[in-house]
């Protein structure tokens, strides 16, 4: 007597926005997976019967993104593609109601935290001994460690907060354990991310202790670079200078997201700190930290923003020489305090300050990479990609920054290792070089 056999669902989690959503994607894999799932990530291939698309609402462009997305697999499902489809993340937290309304093909919509109400969904269980274990989806030699969840700042232009909540801290053991999974599974670089770095500690401890975190996670064995990303500069606890100076583990490498240099911009942005400020912490940061490596992001075209303040952003890049540095152009994001304010910037303005701000850090990023021809560099090996090894240096954050391109020809690298390389030659965001001694 033939049996019928029941075909096991397949899951492809989708992850749309920034490297905290993909720690989230992360943990559902892992869940799943907990739960005898088969699941994939980002799969183009046929075969996944159920799709989670985890999504950003962070700006315009990015919900444009995590609208068609969705709208993409509801076609997709209304052909017979798949059977189920769930959204997760932030635009699902932030327009639930309204995504309900306007795409009722998707099965059920999901806030940022309710992880446990989706897994239910899928007849699994959140099972909570997998709290500080998860897969991970990218390289294996690196991976993403959320610190902290939500945000309690007052920005004016920011939604986090309303998608995000309040600012939660992890407790320090629980992190630590985390690190040395990840450890276990071969990473050798840790990306500490949050919402803001900086308030680590406040809810939990009663204080800030980003320093505190820093060396327990620089004592875990395997974990050889700690990067450090979004620190806020107001109150920025400054003995974090002194432990990224004493601890190798550590890189001499700060994303401090500043957003603006005029006066006026910074109030009407609520960003609790002046012009002045910033720069005193930026040389005290650069007098501690030897080799320094500063990532920041101005955001251009705020609501009010003349052609005098954005000179005066101008004026203040060309002054500060900073190392990375990327642009966002204003969006006008509902229930924020800056939605009151008129979007008066038009959308061609907004467009021509952010190319005049990344023209100026164009010529400042070659000058500091032709800096560089000569010296010996420490690289970690991301990938081999056509002619080329592809890593980076210490100054270096994946995805977001400059990398090193070794010639496969005469050079031997392993993905996934550190080598010293000799740079031989420099264009505005990419190193060329040789492995040292071959």
């Amino acid at each position: 007597m033939k049996t019928r056999t029941l075909k096991r669902d397949k899951v492809n989690v989708i992850t749309l926005g920034c490297s905290k959503n993909l720690v989230d994607s992360e943990n559902i894999i892992t869940q799943l997976r907990g739960n005898d799932y088969e699941v994939v990530h980002d799969s183009n291939e046929d075969g996944a019967n159920i799709v989670i698309i985890n999504t950003c609402g962070f700006i315009d462009l990015a919900k444009e993104e995590s609208i068609n997305t969705i709208l993409e697999y509801a076609d997709v499902k209304k052909q017979g593609g798949i059977e189920k489809l769930y959204v997760t993340g932030c635009l699902s937290q932030r327009y639930k109601d309204d995504l309900e309304q306007e795409i009722p093909e998707v099965d059920a919509y999901f806030g940022t935290l309710e992880l446990p109400g989706l897994l239910a969904k899928l007849n699994a269980d959140y099972k909570h001994e997998l709290i500080g274990e998860r897969a991970i989806t990218t390289p294996n030699h690196y991976a993403y460690l959320k610190i902290s969840e939500g945000c309690n700042r007052t920005c004016s232009f920011c939604a986090i907060p309303l998608m995000r909540g309040k600012h939660v801290s992890r407790p320090i053991e629980e992190l630590v354990k985390e690190a040395r999974n990840l450890a276990r599974l071969g990473v050798k670089e840790l990306m500490l991310i949050a919402q803001e770095l900086t308030y680590y500690g406040l809810d939990i401890y009663k204080q800030r202790e980003l320093p505190r975190l820093l060396h327990a996670l620089a004592d875990v064995d395997g974990i050889e670079w700690i990067r450090l990303h979004y620190a806020y500069p107001s109150k920025f606890p400054t003995e974090v200078f002194d432990v990224m100076a004493g601890r190798p583990e550590i890189c001499s490498y700060l994303d401090m997201p500043l957003q603006h240099a005029n006066n006026a911009v910074l109030e009407r942005m609520r960003r609790q700190i002046t012009r002045e400020e910033t720069v005193e912490l930026v040389a005290l940061a650069r007098r501690k930290i030897p080799n320094l490596t500063l990532r920041t992001t101005m955001l251009v075209g705020f609501p009010g923003e003349t052609e005098e303040e954005f000179q005066d952003l101008c004026n203040f890049v060309e002054e500060m020489q900073f190392d990375r540095l990327g642009v966002f152009q204003y969006s006008h994001e509902e229930n924020t305090r800056a939605y009151e304010l008129a979007d008066d910037v038009p959308a061609e303005v907004k467009q021509e300050r952010a190319n005049r701000l990344m023209e100026i850090q164009q010529g400042i990023s070659l000058a500091k990479n032709q800096a560089k021809i000569g010296q010996t560099m420490k690289v970690l090996f991301d990938r081999k990609e056509g002619e080329y090894f592809v890593g980076r240096t210490e100054g270096d954050s994946p995805e977001v920054d400059n990398e090193v391109l070794v010639p496969a020809a005469g050079n031997y690298a392993r993905i996934g290792d550190f080598a010293q390389v000799r740079i031989t030659d420099a264009t505005e965001y990419d190193l060329f070089g040789e492995v040292a001694g071959q």
